[in-house]
């Protein structure tokens, strides 16, 4: 699934593909990935303006205009492709924005989890972002301690949830707390003030290498390298990983290095 450095990856795409340039056509090959608008009134909407600078907030990424603003979220499998207007149309692509100079920016996605929005105006863009909380990148440690620290229930849950920090999914939060070493099931009310810090510097350090990589690395030092191994083992004491269910969710963890508190 992409979490915020496969969408930080796509915001870049949007940048480097079609910032500044007019949107000469809209198409809409699948009206099953657009919410609260049709194929017609998007393509009124957006034809003729420039797409501007894009930003990106947790896993949603906002598609500027100069007056309404397209928002895009990814869900399991959506993603951006740039390419040339006549390259041939995969069976995946739902949305067609041709572009000045040729180019053409393509929303490709199998599962159809999530799709578009349109936003009129920014109380729109608040609107359909209201339930956020503070982007993962951005959040300071002062408030990253305070959110976390009013929640109920395990550290991952409370990581995973979009409401309370935006951006971190499954793989993100199985990996931070690995670097941590703070069990997944841990409450997240019990952490200490070391326990915190220690967990704020290693989401840091693990957002900067994702982002840079575009997705979550399945580096050989990393755990996100050996969760799907046959036999998984820590990359950092050998131990045989752990799996569990976590809010529904597979979870991986090492006994050794994530003992209970």
């Amino acid at each position: 699934m992409p979490e915020l450095p496969d969408v930080e990856g796509f915001r870049q795409v949007l940048e480097s593909c079609a910032e500044g340039r007019v949107i000469r056509r809209v198409d809409v090959r699948d009206e099953g990935v657009l919410h609260g608008v049709d194929a017609r009134r998007l393509g009124d909407v957006l034809e003729g303006r420039r797409f501007g600078s894009p930003q990106r907030h947790g896993k949603w990424l906002l598609a500027r205009t100069g007056g309404p603003t397209l928002l895009l979220h990814f869900g399991m499998t959506g993603r951006l492709v740039c390419g040339l207007a006549d390259d041939p149309v995969e069976a995946h692509d739902r949305v067609l924005f041709t572009l000045g100079g040729g180019r053409q920016l393509r929303f490709r996605d199998q599962r159809k989890l999530q799709g578009l929005w349109l936003a009129h105006d920014e109380a729109d863009v608040e609107r359909l972002l209201k339930r956020q909380g503070t982007d993962a990148l951005a959040v300071g440690r002062a408030e990253f301690e305070e959110v976390l620290s009013e929640r109920r229930g395990q550290i991952k849950t409370a990581l995973t949830d979009q409401s309370v920090l935006a951006g971190l999914g499954n793989l993100l939060a199985d990996e931070i707390l690995w670097r941590a070493r703070l069990r997944p099931d841990r409450g997240a009310r019990g952490l200490t003030r070391e326990d915190y810090r220690r967990l704020y510097s290693e989401m840091r350090r693990t957002l900067r290498s994702s982002v840079t990589a575009g997705c979550v690395p399945p580096r050989d030092s990393w755990l996100t390298g050996h969760r799907d191994d046959r036999d998984p083992r820590c990359p950092r004491c050998g131990t045989g990983l752990r799996r569990s269910r976590t809010a529904g969710r597979g979870t991986v963890w090492c006994p050794r290095c994530q003992p209970g508190g």
